[in-house]
């Protein structure tokens, strides 16, 4: 037993529909607009209250009842967010705590976009090395918390929403088969959250200039991007001695539709082995990758055997790829 399989996914996306025909209202914007330029015609948002440890505690109910794993039995729970309920306790011992999962390890990771490839190649690691074995991960996120609404050329692209995995070990050769992972922080300031940390603490003066907001270079990481997720695909592939040829099913991440044209494109992959669904969600960070996955499945696009790549870029700059052989 020395890699792991996904036995359990499961998601989760606010009732609350916001579309394009909302913005228009909202901002000097216009559904030809954003549809035009993302691909996105509509995103769920969270009602008045409603946090990212609760939009995480759905979508994890779905994955355990999938993977008929009990919650007490987990050994491990990761929450990949940039959206924490608060800075401290992590997401994850909120949710470790919903679901009563009293003998699992919990923590957080922040890897924006990329997050959910992220937590999945750490679960890959603890499960076979043999330190742990039932870990659920999860993508979560409250974009809409963190989005400027008087800025047009942004708000127009996040929703809310959480995806969830269940892993527990098996043989080689099935499962994850690689992950590759990486980043560039010289180049982090291209999409950023300036204010809040410890660099720019809470104050009048960054609440008046609005730095407690999404803040992003659209054009500098569209051009990045392409490169970098094509870049990763095939370096995840090679890890496990496979090509781009080999691919059943590539779910990338959900930022923008040219964006992920441009790499099938590059890829000479088809639409058919391509999983989109960013025009009902927008891009919802570390949730729009596990949410695509969890979709792709339940959609059949997904069999045994199949090998499904994960491609995802976030802010950081971070990227990271996952080869799975679904077992």
């Amino acid at each position: 037993m020395n890699s792991a399989k996904i036995v359990g996914l499961g998601k989760y996306v606010p009732p609350k529909v916001l579309t394009n025909a909302d913005l228009e209202k909202m901002v000097d914007t216009s559904d030809e607009w954003i549809s035009t330029r993302t691909g996105i015609k509509e995103r769920h948002i969270v009602k008045k209250g409603e946090a990212t440890s609760d939009l995480a505690y759905e979508a994890a109910k779905q994955a355990l009842k999938h993977s008929q794993i009990k919650a007490k039995n987990l050994d491990l729970i990761i929450v990949a967010t940039i959206t924490p309920d608060t800075q401290f306790p992590s997401t994850a011992c909120y949710l470790q705590s919903y679901l009563g999962a009293k003998n699992a390890a919990c923590f957080d990771i922040s890897a924006a976009c990329a997050g959910f490839p992220y937590a999945l190649a750490m679960a890959w690691q603890f499960l076979k090395s043999g330190f742990y074995r039932n870990t659920l991960v999860i993508g979560a996120e409250v974009l809409t918390s963190i989005t400027d609404w008087e800025d047009r050329s942004t708000c127009v692209l996040f929703g809310d929403g959480a995806g969830a995995a269940v892993l527990v070990p098996c043989r080689a050769k099935t499962g994850i088969l690689n992950c590759y992972l990486g980043g560039d922080g010289s180049l982090g300031d291209m999409l950023i959250l300036p204010a809040g940390g410890s660099r720019r603490p809470a104050t009048q003066e960054t609440i008046k200039k609005r730095l407690h907001y999404i803040k992003m270079r659209g054009n500098e990481v569209f051009k990045i991007a392409v490169r970098i997720m094509v870049d990763t695909a095939k370096k995840t592939l090679a890890g496990c001695d496979l090509t781009t040829k080999d691919i059943d099913l590539l779910v990338p991440h959900q930022a923008n539709s040219r964006i992920i044209n441009a790499v099938a494109k590059r890829l000479d992959l088809s639409s058919q082995q391509v999983f989109v669904n960013i025009d009902r969600y927008g891009n919802m960070s570390s949730a729009s990758s596990a949410i695509a996955l969890c979709e792709a499945y339940e959609e059949g696009r997904i069999k045994k055997g199949n090998i499904v790549v994960l491609d995802a870029f976030g802010g950081g700059i971070v990227w990271g790829g996952c080869a799975i052989k679904w077992a």
